[in-house]
């Protein structure tokens, strides 16, 4: 397992925080929350394995690789202990990381998603239509690759439009840049090798550490989507309540972008996470 050197951008000052974008974004999803806590934090934002201007080797996409290259990262940056936000994919890069490198992790925020051995185990008939690309991107190569080259802006936009709730939250900018990322024929076929290993590679990594009783020590914040107050189909604090001694959280009025459609909330939440007390390593 050979990390890659991401690309990534470095703001403000303060103690270290890793933020970790989900699918089908780049680090570009966090520049509401950036803008409002830069004297707060020395902010960190790679563009995970795959996506955006990082590398996209082929081969190794599970999330323990890419928890790899984020913690070589920041060891680089001279940070070897920093609190984290993952948002979707990047939610489980940092379940990844807390639990295999728990020296390095002193806080985790889980942004609307949840592990991936909870998300199969629990998803049915109804929710499939709604988590239709978990099955769609993880087929064998060639065929989702060959069927997104066709329209690639068509399915950024059925992501950002369809899963946002707050009208306007996602920039044009931000838009545009998706757009122009995701299209690239080699970040398709990374995307899909990411999802292919959201249910193979990682499923058996969860499997593994539930068996082994292996649990996350950092203080864990969890914020997921209420649109309209509706709450979600599962129970995401008794989810995470399973993997992690220290969960506290709650939803938020919007969709599935919270770093975009609610910075002022998101931002908030993070500096309630980092004051709470983390376990001594």
């Amino acid at each position: 397992m050979t990390s890659v050197d991401l690309h990534h951008a470095v703001e403000g000052s303060g103690p270290p925080l890793l933020l970790l974008h989900g699918s089908p974004q780049t680090h570009v999803c966090w520049d509401a929350v950036v803008e409002r806590f830069q004297s707060d934090f020395t902010l960190v934002r790679p563009d995970l394995r795959g996506y955006g201007d990082s590398p996209k080797p082929e081969g190794d996409d599970s999330k323990r690789t890419m928890a790899a290259d984020v913690l070589a990262l920041m060891r680089r940056l001279g940070h070897e202990r920093f609190a984290v936000a993952g948002h979707d994919r990047g939610v489980l890069v940092g379940q990844r990381l807390a639990l295999e490198h728990p020296g390095s992790v002193s806080h985790l925020a889980v942004l609307d998603n949840v592990p991936v051995l909870e998300m199969w185990e629990s998803i049915a008939a109804d929710a499939a239509l709604g988590a239709y690309h978990l099955f769609f991107l993880a087929q064998p190569p060639d065929l989702p690759e060959r069927l997104l080259a066709g329209d690639p802006a068509a399915f950024v936009d059925s992501f950002l439009d369809g899963w946002t709730a707050v009208e306007g939250a996602i920039s044009e900018a931000a838009r545009r840049s998706y757009q122009r990322a995701f299209a690239r024929p080699e970040t398709i076929r990374a995307v899909c090798d990411d999802y292919r290993a959201g249910a193979t590679v990682d499923l058996e990594h969860d499997r593994a550490d539930r068996a082994a009783g292996r649990r996350i020590a950092a203080p864990v914040l969890a914020l997921w989507q209420e649109p309209g107050g509706a709450a979600p189909p599962f129970d995401p604090l008794a989810i995470w309540r399973r993997w992690a001694d220290d969960v506290q959280g709650h939803g938020l009025d919007c969709g599935h972008f919270l770093p975009e459609e609610r910075p002022d909330e998101v931002a908030q939440a993070l500096r309630d996470l980092t004051s709470r007390q983390a376990p001594l390593t």
